[in-house]
């Protein structure tokens, strides 16, 4: 993709000194992404095939609808006169029988709603040009997404957008309205807090917060000036990108967790918004810094390839990243990213000098009630960790079930980031069990009916994991992993584990892995190809219900201090857990049987550090 010169890049006297991109990168990326489709699209312009073998669940015919769709909501906020025309020859023979119908839970319903927001926004340019017939049939083809039942879940909002146009330009005003309120509604009932949806029934915490479940209702609230709804919806926005601002590493990456990640740059969106709407706790140089650094982030990294066409995959083609619903057209949602087009070249966002985002101002520990969630970041390398003890949907597993996430690494299949009792990694029935400064804390189900307390306490780059095993039979294998590393090759960052109590530091059953046993006891993995390994360490349980600690690292400092000299742990009866951090807080928790299960809460202790002089990680355990 050609773009124009970076804008002085880490030059304190221009415009962009982080990213090297102005509002002119954006416009070109937009200008190439749209010409690289224009190759694919059938004759009469009603459906875009891009090339590849893969085809979603949805089927052909379908995926065209959705090159179309997609691609015409990156015209819309381009707002190109000429690139729009195509799309309204497209539009015609598309409703005149091209077009599968809109049915009930069918992926034509997804796509209606670009279209019908794409519409609204250049309506003078698009729609009022159209001939009337066209313009009827296209409402017709429209119409049933008013009534058609979506899957419950952010697709609730597909017949809001769509309704939302269809009210505005006339047609069945009030059964648009009603697909309006009705939609609006039941996103209530997944509204948790702090700017959080789940997204949909259960624990299910990703980026469709941002570009599905405040996007679409704070998008139509602006574009019905309607200040009752922009007062409804625009403060949950401003509190989420509170949060929301700190998923993005000082590389531009976001975390990579949850699912449809192939969109990649979509993550832009809301961040634009709060811009739009003014609903932003956000700098507008913070928030053009975040934006154009997931542009340039992906961009640099082969989201691209050589016709110029989004790739399904995160970097570049990825198949892990995937689901059933992935068809060749799917990364083009990544559209959404380009939202800040829809502010005018003026507008201070894209006047601002570009300011550092959360991740390079300062290490930070960010705990999350709604999700129970933990957030770690450090300056010094930009990375930012996610732990996660609160978000859950087994069916893209590996993507939610993990204990933590990164903006640097990948899950591995192998089940990085997991406790392993008796071979079995899974983690279901997550239950959160509070988040506090600097910890989080969850219990979830393993294989057999086996309990499992999941607590990190963090700081700086070290995480202290704790696990209380309970209902296992004696003599079951417990393993603890840590990171995956190695996709960026030489680039990639250190992961480090270390057993504490109960563990050794073995490495067993670990595909990829190079590295070995530090005499600190550390075990790392370095210089791994394809983010297939995890460090892990390994145990056997005594007990009915036994106790099992790690250390763990994960970090791109080239030389830091050994683990032991960081934090201490120790063991009491209880038990309880005790963490002295090298000139830091000391901190305990209890872990005990209630009468909903397992749990873990933290106890008062007495200012307390670890000396510099006396660093060194270990246990005392009464009675050993």
């Amino acid at each position: 993709m050609e773009l124009p010169p970076d804008d002085g890049t880490h030059n304190p006297h221009t415009l962009s000194p982080l990213t090297g991109f102005t509002r002119a990168h954006w416009e070109a990326a937009a200008d190439a992404l749209l010409a690289a489709v224009g190759p694919y699209t059938t004759e009469d312009r009603a459906l875009y095939h891009l090339p590849g073998d893969r085809t979603s669940w949805s089927g052909h015919l379908s995926d065209g609808l959705e090159g179309y769709a997609r691609t015409l909501l990156l015209a819309a906020f381009r707002g190109d006169e000429k690139v729009l025309e195509r799309y309204a020859d497209g539009l015609a023979a598309g409703v005149s029988g091209v077009w599968p119908r809109i049915e009930d839970r069918g992926q034509p319903l997804v796509e209606a709603a670009s279209i019908a927001l794409a519409l609204r926004l250049t309506r003078p340019l698009l729609w009022d040009r159209l001939p009337d017939t066209v313009r009827q049939r296209a409402a017709d083809w429209l119409g049933d997404a008013l009534t058609a039942e979506p899957w419950p879940c952010n697709w609730e909002l597909f017949p809001v957008t769509v309704g939302g146009f269809l009210s505005e330009v006339g047609h069945r005003p009030e059964a648009a309205r009603a697909a309006v309120e009705r939609g609006l509604e039941r996103l209530e009932r997944w509204y948790v807090g702090d700017g959080w949806y789940t997204d949909g029934d259960g624990r299910k915490f990703d980026y469709y917060n941002g570009w599905a479940l405040h996007l679409y209702p704070v998008l139509h609230a602006w574009l019905e000036d309607d200040p009752r709804l922009l007062d409804h919806y625009g403060p949950r926005l401003s509190r989420h990108l509170a949060d929301y601002s700190r998923l993005f590493g000082g590389d531009g990456a976001p975390v990579r967790q949850g699912r449809s990640l192939t969109y990649r740059f979509a993550t832009a969106a809301p961040l634009w918004l709060g811009a739009l709407t003014g609903h932003t706790p956000l700098s507008p140089g913070e928030t053009r810094r975040l934006a154009s650094g997931a542009l340039r982030h992906f961009l640099d990294r082969g989201a691209v390839d050589e016709r110029g066409l989004l790739t399904l995959g995160w970097h570049g083609p990825d198949d892990s990243v995937l689901q059933g619903y992935s068809g060749p057209a799917s990364p083009y949602w990544a559209s959404k990213g380009f939202l800040g087009l829809l502010l005018p070249p003026e507008h201070e966002v894209w006047t601002a000098v570009e300011e550092p985002g959360p991740a390079e101002r300062a290490d930070a520990v960010t705990p999350l009630a709604a999700p129970n969630w933990l957030l770690q970041s450090t300056r010094s390398d930009g990375l930012v960790r996610l732990h996660n003890h609160g978000s859950e949907d087994t069916r893209y597993d590996p993507y939610y079930t993990r204990l933590a996430y990164s903006t640097t690494t990948a899950p591995s299949p192998s089940y990085d980031n997991s406790l392993l009792v008796g071979g079995d990694g899974s983690r279901t029935g997550i239950e959160p069990l509070g988040v506090g400064d600097g910890w989080v804390a969850s219990r979830h189900r393993a294989g057999g009916g086996v309990r499992v307390v999941s607590l990190v306490v963090v700081r700086g780059a070290v995480e202290v994991r704790a696990f209380w095993v309970s209902g296992a039979a004696e003599g079951t294998v417990v393993r603890a992993t840590g990171w995956a590393v190695g996709e960026e090759g030489a680039a990639s960052p250190r992961a480090e584990i270390r057993a504490v109590v109960g563990l050794d530091d073995s490495l067993t059953g670990v595909t990829g892995v190079t590295g070995g046993t530090e005499g600190t006891g550390a075990t790392e993995a370095t210089g791994i190809t394809g983010a297939i390994g995890a460090t892990e360490v390994t145990g056997v349980l005594e007990d009915a219900a036994a106790l099992f600690v790690v250390l763990v690292r994960l970090t791109g400092e080239p030389d830091p201090l050994p683990l032991g000299k960081l934090v201490g742990v120790t063991v009491d009866e209880g038990p309880e857990l005790g963490v002295r951090w090298l000139g830091g807080p000391a901190v305990r928790f209890r872990f005990s049987t209630g009468p909903g299960g397992p749990t873990v809460r933290p106890l008062p202790v007495q200012p307390l550090s670890l000396p510099a002089e006396e660093g060194s990680a270990g246990t005392e355990v009464p009675g050993a």
